[in-house]
């Protein structure tokens, strides 16, 4: 806790009130201080957005839409609305938003349950190729309300295999097709896709939640500029905005995706996060955004080839975007499981993750994936990149040597002292 914080009104009263809960606040604090985030899901949110999530926002109930709610009081609600919707609009360069579901996975739910029956097929990516959970895996709800094909990677190239792909969707003709990702580490031609839908008259969706600032900054294709019918994104992540969805889509289908937002399957939207999505869109449209943006891939790329040249082997041999995905086991015969155990001992966040086909469970996977968004918002860069891929590689080459991974944990912290977290 730095000094100002602790002499804080809110902090001293809720030390006064919940000293176990502040204990935990003030512990992930400096958690975050003292360690390298380089799950590419994770970031720092834009200090404007941590204010307005803790604003006077969080009192108001705003049940329905701009002009037509369900509650009185709605002056100030139906601004931030407005505006974080034509804002979307503006840096996504589409005809429509809708800026209330409260997640990724609502906001995926609210697009198949808004323009789909039960039963309909859906193609969409191989959870282990790089899919989410949210694109019908079995374990889903959606996986069993829907009819969900799949498309994979091509086992020599580890590019989608989209001869593959067009053969499943002329075999299964599925009424939409869902392209987005959570640990491909390529780009997608969405023209591709494009062309395979309108073969089949499949509706095209992009879940880009990952890259979804990296879209806004103009650093990464944009599905809608492609002519796709949908596109949603997370507001957090590469955006570096709050926990929340946005749904974006031609105008032919906002009145029945607004309808399966609200009321098909939320109440009212959470309007502090609305709020503070507003201000996440604004910011993103700045050149300052646009930079960070391209420094993102600019980190990725160098750590992906810093990591090549130490005998590391990627999940389709590097990245076009944030995040790259390390087959730990070829590697080094770790496990994904023991490599974020351990890689967690010397102040590097991971996650644990499957590869394409992976012959291992998904708690003890062959890999772990990796991204540069939140390195960057430190203001970490190129010159760094060579020392966070010397310290991964060290670590799961020492093999829970404790002497070892004291000495690894000392050169992570003499990287967080020069790079302070935004906000904190």
């Amino acid at each position: 806790m730095t000094q100002s914080q602790s002499q804080t009104p809110d902090r001293a009263r809720l030390e006064a009130s919940d000293p176990d809960i502040l204990a935990a606040l003030t512990g992930e604090e400096a958690r975050q201080r003292a360690g390298l985030e380089l799950i590419p899901s994770e970031n720092y949110a834009f200090p404007e957005v941590l204010t307005l999530l803790g604003s006077a926002f969080t009192n108001k109930y705003a049940e329905g839409y701009p002009g037509r709610r369900y509650y009185g009081g709605q002056e100030y609600t139906d601004a931030i609305e407005t505006l974080a919707r034509n804002r979307a609009k503006a840096l996504f360069r589409a005809e429509h938003a809708n800026v209330q579901p409260l997640s990724g996975s609502p906001m995926n739910q609210a697009v198949y349950l808004g323009l789909l029956e039960p039963g309909d097929t859906i193609l969409a990516m191989d959870l282990s190729h790089g899919g989410h959970l949210t694109h019908g895996a079995p374990v889903s709800h959606m996986g069993r309300i829907f009819n969900f094909v799949r498309y994979k990677t091509d086992p020599a190239t580890g590019a989608i295999d989209f001869a593959a792909l067009a053969k499943v969707a002329r075999e299964t003709r599925p009424r939409m097709i869902v392209c987005g990702y959570s640990s491909y580490p390529r780009d997608y031609d969405y023209a591709d896709f494009k062309r395979v839908a309108d073969e089949v008259g499949a509706i095209t969706m992009a879940d880009v939640s990952h890259i979804g600032g990296l879209i806004a900054a103009d650093v990464m294709r944009n599905p809608l500029d492609a002519g796709f019918d949908v596109m949603t994104t997370t507001t957090h992540k590469s955006l570096r905005g709050p926990r929340g969805g946005l749904i974006l889509c031609k105008e032919q289908f906002a009145k029945a995706i607004d309808a399966s937002v609200f009321p098909g399957l939320q109440g009212g939207p959470h309007m502090n996060q609305v709020a503070a999505a507003a201000t996440t869109f604004k910011l993103a449209a700045t050149p300052a955004f646009r930079a960070y943006a391209a420094q993102v891939m600019v980190n990725a790329k160098a750590l992906a080839g810093a990591l090549t040249s130490r005998q590391v082997k990627l999940v389709t041999g590097g990245t076009d975007n944030h995040l790259m995905v390390l087959d730990t086991m070829q590697s080094f015969g770790v496990d994904g499981a023991k490599a974020q155990a351990a890689l967690d001992r010397v102040g590097l966040t991971t996650n644990k993750q499957v590869i394409p086909d992976d012959p291992l469970p998904p708690m003890r996977p062959s890999g772990v994936r990796i991204g540069t968004p939140a390195l960057t918002a430190r203001g970490i860069g190129l010159g760094e990149m060579d020392e966070i891929a010397a310290i991964i590689a060290e670590t799961l080459v020492a093999n829970g040597d404790a002497g070892a991974e004291a000495k690894l944990l000392a050169r992570t912290q003499a990287l967080t002292a020069r790079f302070p977290v935004p906000g904190l």
